[in-house]
């Protein structure tokens, strides 16, 4: 096995967490030209390049972002290795980066996440929100732990990961009181003509909803297509339009947007996929997200 010397990738980590050299010299009270070289002794060690120079600064390549991944989880554990034989309770915890497909419903979301907060000894959760493939590109440099998202990661992205189904479930409809009570007699064929609030085409909700909708022969009047599921939420409270989202967090939806739900469906499927480069789960807070639904 290789041999890593740990005082290099220290010095390199602690240039990637300061940004510079200088502030990093500061902290491992060493000079400059010492902690620039260390760093050079352990690009040529490990055959990579780690850090590029941008004018005047200092930018993580790609493998330079995965190593300084790899380097805080190790300073992190061995810090709380040191607590724990001191009978201190671990000041920096260890962080779970989690990626988020912006098309997932936010109470969803809440709930799928939850269980990752009551882990003992605790884990500190790091979430980003964006799209699919730039979530699954920081997956596949390991920038994230697990990306959850409505559909498996296609075969186009070229990026090997196991996609695990973690939800399935029917969806609900819902409206403000008025317009609930409207629509609840003679559902699904109320929707035709029915204004409604919808989420783009490119989520796997929308898609579901097209096939439906189709099928039944109905043609709702579409106020608008939104990306973000909540901000189409706080749209369908003030009583723009109707609006569709997961039966599994009814309840939440009810409670926190002040609407009604008219009508439900199995028909179409609501699915969330826990995406990881790995075929077992082993991160102890992502088997408690997974477990958590089934």
């Amino acid at each position: 096995m290789a041999w890593l010397n740990y005082h290099h990738l220290l010095y390199f980590w602690t240039v990637a967490k300061r940004g510079t050299i200088a502030q990093a010299a500061v902290e491992l009270h060493l000079t400059q030209p010492a902690v620039s070289g260390q760093i050079k002794t352990l690009e040529r060690s490990l055959k990579v390049t780690l850090l590029v120079r941008r004018g005047r600064r200092l930018e993580l390549t790609e493998v330079g972002r995965m190593v300084a991944r790899y380097a805080e989880e190790i300073f992190t554990l061995g810090q709380g290795l040191t607590d724990a034989l001191a009978g201190r309770s671990p000041d920096r915890l260890t962080p779970l980066r989690i990626g988020v497909v912006d098309a997932l419903p936010k109470l969803l979301v809440h709930r799928l996440l939850r269980p990752a907060f009551d882990l003992v000894p605790a884990t500190r959760v790091v979430v980003h929100e964006g799209k699919l493939d730039r979530l699954v590109a920081d997956l596949a440099i390991h920038d994230l732990d697990v990306v959850l998202a409505d559909a498996p990661a296609p075969a186009s992205l070229h990026v090997r990961t196991h996609s695990h189904l973690i939800l399935e479930g029917g969806i609900s409809f819902y409206a403000v009181p008025a317009m609930a009570a409207a629509l609840k007699r003679r559902f699904p064929r109320s929707l035709h003509g029915a204004p409604v609030l919808l989420p783009t085409t490119n989520t796997a909700l929308r898609r579901g909803l097209d096939v439906w909708l189709a099928a039944q022969q109905i043609e709702p009047s579409v106020v608008a297509e939104i990306d973000d599921s909540a901000v189409l939420k706080v749209f369908g409270e003030e009583g723009l339009g109707a609006f569709a989202a997961p039966s599994v967090v009814h309840q939440d939806v009810i409670k926190q947007y002040g609407v009604r739900r008219f009508g439900s469906t199995d028909a179409v499927r609501d699915r969330v996929y826990a995406l990881t480069v790995e075929r077992q789960i082993s991160n102890p807070a992502i088997k408690a997200i997974l477990l958590e639904m089934r």
